[in-house]
C-alpha cells in the first residue's frame, strides 16, 4: 500500500507540473531569434563561444569557454558591441537597461549582464548557463550591439560597477543567427 501511495502522489505531481505554465520557464519560443559571441582573447586565441536566444520569461545565456587560465572567472554582458584588444574596455560597462546596481547580492541589483561566476578547470574550459529573466534580444543588440565578456578573477557579486572581478582576458560581440 505505501508504494501505490508513492507511486501515485508521483504521477499526480507530474501531471500538476505540465499543467503549470510557470514550471516551463526558459523553454525556446517558436519564433524565438538568437544572437552568437565567438569570444577571442587578447591575442586573438580562441577562447569559446556565447549564445543567447530568447525563451517564454527572457534570454538564455550559454557560455562555452576554452583555452582560459583554471579558476574563477567573473563573466559579464556589456553594453556595448566592441572587443579592440588588448584590453577590451571598448565593450563598455556592463549591459544594464534596467539601471540597477550590480551584484545579484546587492540589494539594488542585478545589472541584466551580471552572470554567474565560471569555474574554468585545468583544461582551458568552462561552462555556465542561465536565464536573465525579462530581458529581450531586441534591447541585447540594440543600435551599439552587446558583447560576452570573461574577466581575470572572481566577481564578488556585490560590488558596484563591475564586482571587481579584475581585467577583461576574453571578449566576443554577439551577431544575430
Amino acid at each position: 500500500m505505501k508504494t501505490l501511495t508513492i507511486a501515485t502522489t508521483a504521477t499526480l505531481l507530474l501531471a500538476l507540473t505540465a499543467c503549470n505554465d510557470d514550471l516551463k520557464t526558459g523553454a525556446p519560443l517558436p519564433e524565438g531569434r538568437s544572437a552568437t559571441a565567438i569570444l577571442r582573447t587578447a591575442a586573438g586565441a580562441d577562447a569559446g563561444r556565447a549564445t543567447a536566444t530568447e525563451v517564454a520569461d527572457g534570454i538564455r545565456i550559454t557560455l562555452d569557454a576554452a583555452n582560459l587560465p583554471a579558476g574563477t572567472h567573473g563573466t559579464h554582458v556589456h553594453t556595448t558591441g566592441r572587443c579592440d584588444a588588448p584590453d577590451f574596455t571598448t565593450a563598455g560597462g556592463h549591459w544594464n537597461p534596467t539601471g540597477r546596481k550590480h551584484g545579484t547580492m546587492n540589494p539594488q541589483g542585478p545589472h541584466q549582464g551580471d552572470l554567474p561566476n565560471m569555474i574554468v578547470g585545468a583544461d582551458g574550459r568552462g561552462t555556465i548557463a542561465l536565464t536573465v529573466p525579462g530581458a529581450t534580444l531586441a534591447s541585447l543588440l540594440d543600435a551599439d550591439g552587446a558583447a560576452m565578456v570573461v574577466h581575470a578573477t572572481a566577481d564578488d557579486l556585490k560590488t558596484d560597477p563591475a564586482g571587481n572581478s579584475g581585467g577583461r582576458i576574453a571578449c566576443g560581440v554577439f551577431q544575430p543567427a
